[in-house]
This record gives C-alpha cells, sequence and structure tokens, in this order.
C-alpha cells in the first residue's frame, strides 16, 4: 500500500510507527512544514519526508490526514484537484464531519473518519471507524489498515465524539489509573521501578483477561475474592470513596467538553 500521512505530529507520528512496525506500508510519506525533526524516518528505505503534500498525495493511494482542525480545510483546498478514484481518504482530525470534508471535496470520494489513540504506535490502539456512502466500498481496507496496529470498530458517525473520549482520551484515563496503583504500591514498599512495573503488567494482565475469554469484567472480579478477603475489602473501600462514579463522571465532562468545542463554545 502506498501511504501518506498529512501532519507528522505526535498522532501522524504514531500511526507511521504503528504501519512501518507491522510492514504495512510499501511505501510512506510523511508531511510536515518543517521537516527537520522527523527527518530521521528516511532510514527506513521507503519512507519519503517532504513539506509538500501535493508531492505526498500525488504518489500515494492512502491519504491519512492528522492535522489540527483549523488547517485541514485549506489542506483539502489545495490538494483536492489530486483526488482521482484511486484514493482512499482517512481523517483523525476530532469533531471534523464526514458532511464538513464532502463540503470542501465533494460526496464523490472515498472518505473515512478513523479514532485511533497514541498506543498505534505500539500496536495496541482501539480505533473508531466510520465512512460516508461511498467510503463503505473501503471500510473492510481502513479496518485492516488498523488492525495490524491492535483493534478496531466501525461505529455510526453518531458515536464518534463518544468514540474519541473512551478511545483517544481514554489512554489517559488509564494512565492515571496506573499511576495511582504505582503510588500504592510505593507506598506498600516498593520501589517507584518496581511499583510501575507491578501495576502496569497487572492492568496488562487484567484487559488480557477480559479479551482472551470473552468475560465480563464482575465475572474476573468474583474470581479474586473471598469472604471477608482482602480484594473485596479494597474494592468496597475504593466504591465508598467514589471510584466508579468518579470515573463515570470524568468521561460524561470529557464528553461535554468536547460537545462544547464542536458547537464553537469553550
Amino acid at each position: 500500500m502506498k501511504i501518506a500521512i498529512i501532519g507528522a505530529g505526535n498522532l501522524g507520528l504514531a500511526i507511521a510507527k504503528g504501519i512501518l512496525n507491522t510492514n504495512g506500508a510499501t511505501t510512506m510519506y510523511l508531511t510536515k512544514r518543517k521537516t527537520g525533526d522527523i527527518e530521521k524516518y528516511e532510514k527506513y528505505g521507503n519512507v519519503k519526508v517532504t513539506s509538500d503534500n501535493r508531492e505526498a498525495i500525488a504518489n500515494s493511494d492512502i491519504i491519512i490526514f492528522a492535522v489540527q482542525p483549523n488547517q485541514f480545510v485549506k489542506i483539502l483546498n489545495d490538494v483536492k484537484d489530486l483526488f482521482t478514484e484511486k484514493h482512499v481518504l482517512i481523517s483523525t482530525i476530532t469533531g471534523f464531519s464526514i458532511a464538513q470534508i464532502e463540503a470542501v471535496v465533494g460526496e464523490d470520494q472515498h472518505i473515512i473518519r478513523s479514532m485511533p489513540n497514541t498506543a498505534i504506535s505500539v500496536g495496541k490502539s482501539m480505533t473508531c471507524i466510520c465512512s460516508n456512502e461511498k467510503g463503505q466500498k473501503r471500510v473492510a481496507l481502513a479496518l485492516a489498515i488498523f488492525n495490524r496496529m491492535g483493534h478496531s470498530l466501525e461505529i455510526p458517525e453518531s458515536q464518534m465524539q463518544a468514540a474519541t473520549v473512551i478511545c483517544a482520551s481514554g489512554i489517559a484515563f488509564w494512565m492515571r489509573m496506573i499511576r495511582a496503583t504505582t503510588q500504592g504500591a510505593i507506598q506498600l514498599g516498593f520501589d517507584s521501578k518496581e511499583a510501575q512495573e507491578l501495576a502496569m503488567h497487572t492492568c496488562n494482565g487484567a484487559a488480557a483477561l477480559l479479551i482472551e475469554s470473552g468475560s465480563h469484567p464482575e465475572a474476573e472480579i468474583d474470581r479474586v475474592t473471598t469472604p471477608r478477603g482482602c480484594t473485596i475489602q479494597g474494592l468496597n473501600e475504593m466504591e465508598h470513596q467514589g471510584l466508579s462514579s468518579s470515573l463515570i463522571q470524568g468521561i460524561v465532562a470529557s464528553y461535554d467538553k468536547i460537545s462544547r468545542i464542536k458547537e464553537g463554545n469553550m
């Protein structure tokens, strides 16, 4: 596959690393206005770094946009004359709807919105995908691309804002949970390196248990709780302090903020 990533910032580079680490591209273009800090990616051999978006698009089939929302319309206007039947346009821009993209490039393009998270750089992203009518013909291709870098799911566009909170912002939420567990381990006597190792691998194991078994979280909780035991004592204390409630409230607050940004209210 000939892939161009327009906007090689944090997310764009995370996607690039995920694709390159799984040999998912025959050629890749990375674009950025100032290319100095990404020129090292040309060491892969099949990667071309450039500030010329038109060059990247003319030589690629799959175009992944990872630019700032306020730059997107100008970039699309600058390159839309290059789009042909072969092109698949994949947008990772938060809050930028398919209708807004179609308003610039037209409805007769394969348009897909995707919402990966930064774990894509290590092949562990949860990526949600939706498309316009014509893009439906290329959804399987987009899912195949992102499944090489984790797990992907097609959803209605109406759920993309919620997916942004759960999957993209969710990385930060889980990092904070791991950090809190690390701090607890330090208080119990482990040094900081050991504490983080214990926390992150236990978190990884918990997720893997659910993924591999298909179990409900409560079923796995029941396996490690015993009458009057230390696990149920800890769980009950966390719930008394509002663990589940605060997590849900945080998720909803994040969603409300995204909704206000989309409506133009900060």
